[in-house]
Protein backbone atom coordinates (compact mmCIF):
# COMPACT_ATOMS: atom_id res chain seq x y z
CA UNK A 1 0.00 0.00 0.00
CA UNK A 2 1.41 3.46 -1.30
CA UNK A 3 0.50 6.08 1.03
CA UNK A 4 0.48 9.49 -0.95
CA UNK A 5 0.14 12.77 0.74
CA UNK A 6 2.08 14.89 -1.67
CA UNK A 7 0.02 18.46 -2.62
CA UNK A 8 -1.85 18.60 1.16
CA UNK A 9 -1.70 20.92 3.43
CA UNK A 10 -1.93 20.01 7.19
CA UNK A 11 -1.94 22.44 10.63
CA UNK A 12 -0.24 20.95 13.27
CA UNK A 13 -0.24 22.14 16.84
CA UNK A 14 1.89 21.69 19.37
CA UNK A 15 4.68 21.57 16.72
CA UNK A 16 7.56 22.91 18.52
CA UNK A 17 8.85 19.91 20.25
CA UNK A 18 8.58 16.24 20.85
CA UNK A 19 5.91 14.38 19.12
CA UNK A 20 4.18 17.20 17.15
CA UNK A 21 7.70 18.32 15.96
CA UNK A 22 8.50 15.04 14.79
CA UNK A 23 5.06 14.83 13.15
CA UNK A 24 5.46 17.86 11.03
CA UNK A 25 8.82 16.21 9.90
CA UNK A 26 7.27 13.06 8.66
CA UNK A 27 4.32 14.78 7.04
CA UNK A 28 6.81 17.35 5.19
CA UNK A 29 8.73 14.20 4.10
CA UNK A 30 5.90 12.73 2.28
CA UNK A 31 5.32 15.94 0.26
CA UNK A 32 2.89 17.65 2.91
CA UNK A 33 2.67 21.60 3.06
CA UNK A 34 3.02 21.87 6.91
CA UNK A 35 2.04 24.59 9.19
CA UNK A 36 3.46 24.69 12.61
CA UNK A 37 1.27 26.11 15.55
CA UNK A 38 3.43 26.71 19.17
CA UNK A 39 3.49 28.82 21.92
CA UNK A 40 6.97 28.48 22.16
CA UNK A 41 8.98 31.25 19.35
CA UNK A 42 12.06 29.78 19.78
CA UNK A 43 11.24 26.04 19.37
CA UNK A 44 9.41 26.82 15.99
CA UNK A 45 12.42 29.15 14.62
CA UNK A 46 14.58 26.10 14.91
CA UNK A 47 12.11 23.96 13.46
CA UNK A 48 11.61 26.47 10.09
CA UNK A 49 15.50 26.29 10.12
CA UNK A 50 15.55 22.58 9.71
CA UNK A 51 12.78 21.99 7.05
CA UNK A 52 13.77 25.22 4.99
CA UNK A 53 17.22 23.73 4.45
CA UNK A 54 15.43 20.24 3.36
CA UNK A 55 13.71 22.77 1.13
CA UNK A 56 10.44 21.41 2.75
CA UNK A 57 7.52 24.12 1.71
CA UNK A 58 6.62 25.47 5.83
CA UNK A 59 5.03 28.17 7.52
CA UNK A 60 5.48 28.23 11.28
CA UNK A 61 3.12 30.66 13.66
CA UNK A 62 2.88 31.44 17.40
CA UNK A 63 -0.55 30.61 18.73
CA UNK A 64 -2.09 29.53 21.82
CA UNK A 65 -4.59 26.98 21.22
CA UNK A 66 -7.08 28.77 23.79
CA UNK A 67 -7.08 32.12 21.92
CA UNK A 68 -9.77 31.41 19.29
CA UNK A 69 -8.99 35.30 17.89
CA UNK A 70 -5.69 34.43 16.90
CA UNK A 71 -6.56 30.91 15.73
CA UNK A 72 -8.83 32.30 13.48
CA UNK A 73 -6.15 34.52 11.88
CA UNK A 74 -4.07 31.60 11.23
CA UNK A 75 -6.06 29.40 9.74
CA UNK A 76 -7.01 32.57 7.22
CA UNK A 77 -3.36 33.19 7.07
CA UNK A 78 -3.16 29.44 6.28
CA UNK A 79 -6.23 29.46 3.79
CA UNK A 80 -4.78 32.76 1.68
CA UNK A 81 -1.43 31.33 1.53
CA UNK A 82 -1.97 28.04 0.35
CA UNK A 83 -6.20 27.67 -0.73
CA UNK A 84 -6.99 25.03 1.55
CA UNK A 85 -6.22 23.04 4.87
CA UNK A 86 -6.30 19.48 4.16
CA UNK A 87 -5.32 17.79 7.62
CA UNK A 88 -5.41 19.12 11.22
CA UNK A 89 -3.40 17.41 13.66
CA UNK A 90 -4.73 18.64 17.10
CA UNK A 91 -1.42 17.39 19.40
CA UNK A 92 -0.85 20.43 21.53
CA UNK A 93 -1.20 19.11 25.19
CA UNK A 94 -0.28 19.26 28.57
CA UNK A 95 -0.57 17.90 32.29
CA UNK A 96 -1.36 18.63 35.94
CA UNK A 97 -0.93 15.75 38.27
CA UNK A 98 -2.03 15.80 42.15
CA UNK A 99 -4.64 13.81 44.03
CA UNK A 100 -7.98 15.97 43.65
CA UNK A 101 -7.96 17.24 47.35
CA UNK A 102 -4.97 18.61 46.44
CA UNK A 103 -4.69 19.45 42.89
CA UNK A 104 -5.71 23.04 42.14
CA UNK A 105 -8.78 24.59 40.27
CA UNK A 106 -6.04 26.27 38.25
CA UNK A 107 -4.15 23.53 37.33
CA UNK A 108 -7.61 21.57 36.35
CA UNK A 109 -8.78 24.43 34.05
CA UNK A 110 -6.12 24.79 32.49
CA UNK A 111 -5.31 21.01 31.63
CA UNK A 112 -8.75 21.05 30.11
CA UNK A 113 -8.41 24.16 28.26
CA UNK A 114 -5.40 23.19 25.95
CA UNK A 115 -6.59 19.64 25.98
CA UNK A 116 -9.86 19.76 25.16
CA UNK A 117 -11.36 23.28 24.71
CA UNK A 118 -7.86 24.19 22.50
CA UNK A 119 -9.09 20.83 20.37
CA UNK A 120 -12.15 21.97 20.32
CA UNK A 121 -11.33 25.77 19.08
CA UNK A 122 -9.07 24.68 16.57
CA UNK A 123 -11.52 22.57 15.24
CA UNK A 124 -14.14 25.62 14.97
CA UNK A 125 -11.84 27.57 13.04
CA UNK A 126 -10.95 24.97 10.66
CA UNK A 127 -13.88 23.00 9.69
CA UNK A 128 -15.15 25.40 7.71
CA UNK A 129 -12.78 25.36 5.49
CA UNK A 130 -12.55 21.98 5.04
CA UNK A 131 -16.42 22.15 4.73
CA UNK A 132 -16.00 24.62 1.70
CA UNK A 133 -13.78 22.06 0.12
CA UNK A 134 -16.00 18.85 0.91
CA UNK A 135 -13.15 16.87 2.53
CA UNK A 136 -10.50 17.02 5.34
CA UNK A 137 -9.07 14.91 7.91
CA UNK A 138 -8.85 16.13 11.50
CA UNK A 139 -6.64 14.13 13.90
CA UNK A 140 -6.78 14.56 17.69
CA UNK A 141 -4.67 13.34 20.19
CA UNK A 142 -6.44 11.28 23.36
CA UNK A 143 -4.51 9.11 25.39
CA UNK A 144 -4.06 5.72 26.73
CA UNK A 145 -5.27 7.59 29.79
CA UNK A 146 -8.58 8.03 28.18
CA UNK A 147 -9.15 4.37 28.71
CA UNK A 148 -7.34 3.95 31.93
CA UNK A 149 -6.60 6.43 33.84
CA UNK A 150 -3.99 6.70 36.16
CA UNK A 151 -3.97 7.91 39.94
CA UNK A 152 -3.01 10.94 40.75
CA UNK A 153 -3.87 12.49 37.26
CA UNK A 154 -7.66 13.05 37.46
CA UNK A 155 -7.49 16.22 35.10
CA UNK A 156 -5.47 15.33 32.19
CA UNK A 157 -7.30 11.44 32.59
CA UNK A 158 -10.77 13.28 32.23
CA UNK A 159 -9.87 15.48 29.11
CA UNK A 160 -8.47 12.99 27.66
CA UNK A 161 -11.26 10.69 27.34
CA UNK A 162 -13.54 13.91 26.10
CA UNK A 163 -11.40 14.73 23.43
CA UNK A 164 -12.10 11.05 22.27
CA UNK A 165 -16.04 11.45 22.78
CA UNK A 166 -15.52 15.06 21.33
CA UNK A 167 -13.73 13.61 18.36
CA UNK A 168 -16.83 10.85 18.11
CA UNK A 169 -19.47 13.64 17.98
CA UNK A 170 -17.32 15.27 15.31
CA UNK A 171 -17.04 12.40 12.89
CA UNK A 172 -21.05 12.50 12.99
CA UNK A 173 -21.69 15.83 12.33
CA UNK A 174 -18.93 15.89 9.55
CA UNK A 175 -19.90 12.92 7.71
CA UNK A 176 -21.69 14.75 4.84
CA UNK A 177 -18.99 16.58 4.04
CA UNK A 178 -16.70 13.89 3.33
CA UNK A 179 -14.34 15.32 6.74
CA UNK A 180 -13.33 12.27 8.99
CA UNK A 181 -12.12 12.54 12.68
CA UNK A 182 -10.57 10.06 14.35
CA UNK A 183 -8.10 10.17 17.65
CA UNK A 184 -5.58 7.85 18.56
CA UNK A 185 -4.32 7.19 22.29
CA UNK A 186 -0.79 7.02 22.45
CA UNK A 187 0.49 5.07 25.51
CA UNK A 188 4.28 5.54 26.88
CA UNK A 189 6.54 7.51 24.04
CA UNK A 190 9.31 9.32 26.12
CA UNK A 191 9.10 12.80 25.80
CA UNK A 192 10.51 16.11 27.85
CA UNK A 193 6.65 16.07 29.83
CA UNK A 194 7.21 12.48 30.97
CA UNK A 195 10.82 11.77 31.48
CA UNK A 196 10.18 7.68 30.89
CA UNK A 197 13.25 7.09 29.21
CA UNK A 198 14.86 8.72 32.02
CA UNK A 199 13.99 7.45 35.01
CA UNK A 200 15.43 4.72 37.00
CA UNK A 201 16.07 1.31 35.79
CA UNK A 202 13.74 -0.28 38.31
CA UNK A 203 11.45 1.93 37.58
CA UNK A 204 11.35 1.97 33.54
CA UNK A 205 11.18 -1.74 33.77
CA UNK A 206 8.07 -1.91 35.96
CA UNK A 207 6.56 0.15 33.28
CA UNK A 208 7.85 -2.00 30.59
CA UNK A 209 5.71 -4.65 32.21
CA UNK A 210 2.85 -3.28 31.35
CA UNK A 211 3.25 -3.26 27.67
CA UNK A 212 3.05 -6.17 25.02
CA UNK A 213 5.56 -5.31 22.75
CA UNK A 214 8.07 -4.24 25.84
CA UNK A 215 9.80 -1.36 24.56
CA UNK A 216 9.06 2.15 24.63
CA UNK A 217 7.28 4.08 21.79
CA UNK A 218 8.52 6.42 19.19
CA UNK A 219 7.51 9.34 17.66
CA UNK A 220 7.82 7.29 14.49
CA UNK A 221 5.05 4.64 15.90
CA UNK A 222 3.07 7.50 16.20
CA UNK A 223 3.76 9.32 12.79
CA UNK A 224 3.15 6.05 11.12
CA UNK A 225 -0.54 6.10 12.00
CA UNK A 226 -1.29 9.74 11.85
CA UNK A 227 0.00 9.49 8.17
CA UNK A 228 -2.61 6.64 6.97
CA UNK A 229 -5.43 8.23 9.16
CA UNK A 230 -4.40 11.39 7.07
CA UNK A 231 -4.47 9.30 3.31
CA UNK A 232 -6.83 8.07 1.50
CA UNK A 233 -6.77 5.00 2.88
CA UNK A 234 -7.95 5.87 5.57
CA UNK A 235 -11.32 7.41 3.82
CA UNK A 236 -13.56 4.86 5.56
CA UNK A 237 -12.52 5.00 9.36
CA UNK A 238 -13.97 7.73 11.34
CA UNK A 239 -14.78 8.52 15.01
CA UNK A 240 -12.22 5.94 15.76
CA UNK A 241 -10.13 5.79 19.13
CA UNK A 242 -7.00 4.14 17.98
CA UNK A 243 -5.00 2.78 20.71
CA UNK A 244 -1.36 2.73 19.94
CA UNK A 245 0.24 2.22 23.05
CA UNK A 246 2.52 -1.28 22.18
CA UNK A 247 -0.36 -3.17 23.70
CA UNK A 248 -0.69 -1.61 26.92
CA UNK A 249 -2.46 -4.01 29.28
CA UNK A 250 -4.34 -5.90 26.79
CA UNK A 251 -3.42 -8.21 28.52
CA UNK A 252 -3.54 -8.63 32.85
CA UNK A 253 0.18 -9.37 33.05
CA UNK A 254 1.85 -9.08 30.02
CA UNK A 255 5.18 -9.74 31.19
CA UNK A 256 3.75 -13.28 31.67
CA UNK A 257 4.31 -14.07 28.19
CA UNK A 258 7.91 -12.41 27.96
CA UNK A 259 8.53 -15.06 31.16
CA UNK A 260 7.03 -17.87 29.55
CA UNK A 261 9.33 -17.41 26.66
CA UNK A 262 12.36 -17.02 28.09
CA UNK A 263 11.84 -20.48 29.47
CA UNK A 264 11.30 -22.12 26.20
CA UNK A 265 14.17 -21.00 24.47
Amino acid sequence: MHIDLRGRVAVVTGAGRGIGRALVRRLATEGVTTVALDVHADDLDTLGTQLAAEGAPASQFVCDVTDLARIQEVVKETARRHGRVDILVNNAGITAGGPVDVLSEESWRDCHDVNLTGTFLMCKAVVPVMKAQRAGRIINVSSFAAIVPTAGHSAYASAKAAVAHFTRALAGELGPWNITANAYAPGMVPTQMNHFAERPPAEQDRLLDLLTIRRWGTPDDIANLVCFLASDQAGYVTGTLIDVSGGKLATQVPRAAYDQAARTT
